[in-house]
Parts: C-alpha cells; structure tokens; sequence
C-alpha cells in the first residue's frame, strides 16, 4: 500500500515524471468484435430450456451450449454472485478475469466479453444486456460487474480473523464444481471471479479495493451469449449486498436464478464459435 510518509525525497523532476501521458495498453478497437446484431435477432425468438436456483450462501453449476443465452437475475433481494465459467469439454479452459480486466477494464458490461485462460484466450461469453447499465461510475469511483476482486475465500478469512468458515464463494464454487463433475481435484479448477452486480471500485488516496452495497434489485439481470460450450459456477455470496461484510452469517442473503436460453435452429447460420488463439506456442525455441 502507497504511503502518506515515503520512505525516500522526490527528486528535483518528479511531477514532471508524474506528469506523462495515458496510454491505453489494448485499445477497443483493436478486438474482434461480437456481432451483437446477430445476436440480438438470435435472442429476440429465443426460447428457455432450463433454470438452476442458487440459494443464498451457496453455489450451483449450469451448462450452456454453445450459442445459447444465459441470463442472471436477482429475484428476492439485493444480492451479489461470483461467477466461474469452464469450457466444458476442458476444464483446463477457463475464465482469465486478469485478462479479460487488461482488455475491456476494471468493471464489465454489454458488448463486453469473458476472456478464456493461456493457451486458448478466445471468448468464452459475450454479455448482450446489463440492466444495471445506468450505473455508470459513481462518485467514489465504484462501478459494479468487477473483474479486479478474487472471491471470498475460507484461508484469507482464517488468516484474517482465525476462524473457520465453509459458505465463502470459493468453498461454494468447489462444492458445487465437485458435485457436477465428481473430481477430486475440483478446488484447484476454482478461479478468479466476475463478480456479478457487485459495486466495488479502488481508494483514490490508498488505492484500496472497496465494496458498497450493490444497487441491485429484483428483476435486475445480466445475461451473456455462450461463445463455446461452458459449464459456469455461480455463488449467492454470504455478503448478500456486500453493504457492510462478507463471509458472514449474519448478512441478509438472496438466492439468484440462472436462465438458459436456445435460439431457433437458423438464427445462427452465419455464426461459427471463436477458435482457440493462433499462437503456435514456440515461444521463439
């Protein structure tokens, strides 16, 4: 964390160091981009082909074909999830939320894609609507959908207060990654999250990650297009709005309901799913 009270002087040039120009490191342009037109008509006749209810404090796996929609709601009350998205015919393929942060930024909205692990960095969803879009930035700079938080964790909240507590959104996401798959090894598969309707943002004086109560509300959603076939993972995180704590019993917690949407057979004629990259993986040998 950046001290108040550096430890060495600024030298005599310092602001202008300071002062050099933005760059942005991966301009927008510079991506494919989704055909969100196709999509659209694509989703306009679609139809729902299954639901998966998450209770609060808990987690549960879906599968999405590639092609088909998925949407997530919140549906009792304010309530915050963290999503984990696989290619669910590899495991090893999944979601690169640092990645996906690099490309479009801190926090995720329409036209806006998850990005999938090295060596495939293809998209795995593209989000199609975001009814919390009118959000924006606020004016303590926080925003919501983020990409920069992890997931509450059981070994960050033992060594932060040396209890022992089961319902984080990581111990959630293995649970239920462990009963779709049977896999032994399901907690090392458990990744960085989209944490979904969150409302985070970073300190302008520390530069310290924060959370604020989600604006949320039932009937809010935010649905994606599946890229490939994914199994996804998604955790009613025990903050419930993350308003004051999370990894608590105490927070008031919602379920959030997953849709999953299959447009008609010719909607997507024109549409092929993302190859992997086209890196030939010599790295110069």
């Amino acid at each position: 964390m950046k001290s108040d009270n550096p430890d060495f002087p600024s030298p005599p040039d310092a602001n202008m160091r300071r002062s050099s120009p933005v760059v942005i490191a991966y301009p927008p342009g510079d991506l494919p981009p989704p055909d969100m037109v196709l999509y659209m008509q694509a989703r306009q006749r679609a139809s729902k082909v299954t639901e998966v209810l998450v209770p609060a404090r808990d987690a549960r796996c879906f599968s999405v074909p590639a092609g088909h929609f998925f949407r997530i709601s919140s549906v009792d009350g304010p309530q915050v999830g963290d999503l984990n998205l696989w290619n669910a015919n590899d495991l090893s393929e999944r979601f690169y939320s640092g990645k996906t942060r690099a490309l479009h930024g801190t926090h995720l909205s329409t036209g806006d894609r998850m990005w999938s692990s090295f060596p495939s960095l293809r998209p795995m969803a593209t989000i199609m609507a975001d009814s919390l879009d009118w959000y924006g930035f606020d004016s303590d700079g926080g925003s919501v959908h983020d990409v920069i938080g992890t997931r509450c964790d059981p070994y960050t909240h033992n060594l932060l207060s040396g209890g022992q507590y089961h319902h984080c959104c990581h111990s959630n996401l293995t649970r239920a990654l462990t009963d779709a798959t049977g896999r032994a090894d399901a907690e090392s598969l458990v990744h960085d999250v989209l944490n979904v309707f969150m409302c985070t943002g970073f300190t302008r004086d520390t530069g310290q990650y924060f959370m604020k109560a989600s604006p949320v509300r039932p009937g809010d959603h935010l649905e994606f297009f599946a890229e490939i076939d994914l199994l996804g993972g998604l955790s009613a995180c025990p903050g419930g709005d993350c308003s004051a704590e999370h990894s608590s019993d105490v927070a008031a917690c919602y379920p959030l309901l997953v849709e999953v949407f299959e447009p008609q057979t010719s909607a997507l004629d024109n549409w092929q799913s993302p190859p992997v990259n086209g890196y030939d993986r010599s790295h110069g040998r």
